[in-house]
């Protein structure tokens, strides 16, 4: 039996990415890519649920999870600071987990989780493509209720 493969993506789906952005903004708001900034991504706020759904989804029989995230043009650190990041939150294991791609279509896999439709390839991504923030998916427990996990 073929292994159901899913991807997460890490920006505003496991991470408070916009939070730490616009509290940058708000706090030197000539600042104009914060994200630019040493350590950035590496303290970014989990999102709520976001660590206890990516254990429990890790867990499924039959399911593969990986975290797949575009790195920032505006920042050379954020592959490593994503990685750190990924090890601080998700443990030491996730890390073997961690795809950076700024083409997410280049992946093949059953389902990605991203806060956005397109931009990075997920309008062509061979698998389905579940909102997370829209209307259907507006948290984890919602993306949880979907695979069926309580």
């Amino acid at each position: 039996m073929k292994n159901t493969i899913i991807y997460i993506d890490m920006d505003d789906v496991l991470c408070d990415f916009m939070g730490a952005y616009h509290e940058h903004i708000q706090n030197c708001p000539e600042m104009k890519f914060p994200q630019a900034q040493v350590d950035f991504f590496r303290n970014l706020k989990p999102i709520k649920g976001a660590i206890e759904a990516f254990d429990k989804l890790s867990e499924l029989q039959n399911y593969t999870v990986y975290i797949l995230s575009a790195p920032s043009e505006m920042n050379p650190l954020s592959y490593m600071e994503k990685r750190i990041w990924v090890e601080n939150h998700l443990g030491y294991n996730a890390v073997e987990k961690l795809i950076l791609s700024p083409n997410k279509a280049l992946l093949k896999g059953d389902y990605l989780i991203d806060d956005y439709t397109e931009g990075k390839g997920q309008d062509q991504f061979e698998g389905k493509l579940l909102n997370f923030g829209s209307n259907k998916f507006p948290n984890w427990n919602s993306i949880l209720n979907y695979f069926s996990i309580e």
